[in-house]
């Protein structure tokens, strides 16, 4: 039985050295995180031979290659931020670009923001992911009615050596997996049996892993992320002369207005619904005692007239 198991551990460590021999050469952070490791592992394992990224793009199960040749693999990121006239329309606008090309939304939020002189205006931010090869279309129409352009960062990230990696080590993990399952058909003893499919359930768990990151970078290369940053026009800011703003003058004795109006209206409700019934209740029985000892006040003095 120890023969056994010493020959089933043996053939896994053989399978497992060129997958683990090329992900030793990078950080593990390089990989998903929580995968797990097989016992026993050798460090120093070689590394496992180089295939061509056409062969590997072809074997994934989304990302397709037009050529044989190698291609880089990089996920390109973009950001901006620009005034415009109305953040909320253009958050719209936005969102419906990335739909007409092929892509979505993954966040949308408007606030309030307040400026100089207590002046509100709404800004905005939105994260689009569209196409990669209409990246540079997107951002030329986002730009197109902006008023300023503030800022704008395109990044790119070679991730072609992690991807060949992952895809060298999804098919030595595969070959593993196929290889133990030959061995537990023809095992027979419960022990050995127990050991095949813990090491099994290892090696799965590591395809899944492996899997979840390759088709990571491939939608990552795939559909680009747009970041874009809405700031209120300048224009529609308080009209400045000087030192002097009239414009924002104006909103704040209106924000003013409507803030003592608002008071006046409150204060009236607590008034009638709150106030005057307390007062009502407590007034009640003190004019009902004043009464009474005005009218025992008369009465004494008509009988001693």
């Amino acid at each position: 039985m120890k023969k056994r198991i010493l020959f089933i551990v043996i053939v896994i460590l053989g399978l497992l050295m060129g997958a683990c021999g090329a992900s030793s050469a990078r950080s593990e952070a390089d990989y998903a995180p929580g995968m797990v490791q097989m016992e026993g592992a050798v460090e120093s394992a070689a590394l496992a031979p180089e295939m061509e990224y056409g062969d590997s793009l072809s074997a994934s199960s989304g990302y397709n290659s037009e050529s044989t040749s190698a291609e880089r693999l990089v996920i390109r990121n973009a950001n901006l931020s620009m005034v415009v006239s109305d953040p909320t329309q253009y958050l719209d606008d936005i969102a419906a670009l990335a739909d007409e090309l092929g892509g979505y939304v993954v966040s949308s939020n408007v606030y309030q923001n307040t400026y100089s002189d207590n002046v509100v205006a709404d800004r905005g931010s939105i994260n689009i992911r569209v196409p990669s090869e209409h990246l540079d279309e997107a951002l030329e129409r986002i730009k197109a009615n902006a008023s300023e352009i503030r800022s704008q960062s395109i990044s790119g990230e070679d991730v072609t050596d992690q991807y060949t990696d992952l895809n060298s080590r999804l098919r030595n993990l595969e070959a593993a997996e196929a290889e133990l399952l030959d061995i537990m058909e023809e095992a027979r003893d419960s022990d050995d049996v127990l050991a095949i499919f813990e090491h099994l359930r290892q090696i799965r768990e590591e395809i899944e892993v492996t899997r979840g990151r390759i088709q990571y970078y491939e939608q990552s290369a795939r559909l680009s992320s747009i970041s874009v940053d809405l700031i209120p026009d300048a224009a529609a800011q308080p009209l400045t002369i000087g030192k002097w703003q009239p414009e924002g003058t104006a909103k704040a004795a209106v924000q003013a207005l409507i803030s003592a109006l608002k008071f006046l209206g409150n204060s009236a409700i607590w008034i009638v619904i709150f106030v005057a019934p307390v007062l009502f209740l407590i007034a009640l029985p003190v004019v009902l005692i004043v009464r009474s000892v005005r009218k025992r006040r008369a009465k004494k003095n008509t009988a001693a007239e």
